[in-house]
């Protein structure tokens, strides 16, 4: 499911709203580990572009795994 997420982020990175809600339903998808995962990989690819959503999903993550 990891691949998968990518994969959609990769389609939709070329609208904010779309970003952050595909990124958002990933939490649902994903184990915590694959979410790790992907957070590091979408820091790496998307960081400059959508900083306040990586860091609302961060904030999401915290909240749905703690």
């Amino acid at each position: 499911m990891l691949e998968y997420s990518i994969h959609i982020l990769e389609k939709v990175s070329f609208d904010k709203s779309l970003f952050e809600k595909e990124l958002n339903k990933s939490i649902n998808l994903l184990s915590p580990q694959e979410t790790l995962q992907l957070e590091k990989w979408v820091e790496f690819n998307y960081g400059e572009k959508f900083p306040e959503i990586i860091k609302n999903f961060k904030n999401l993550y915290y909240i749905s795994y703690n």
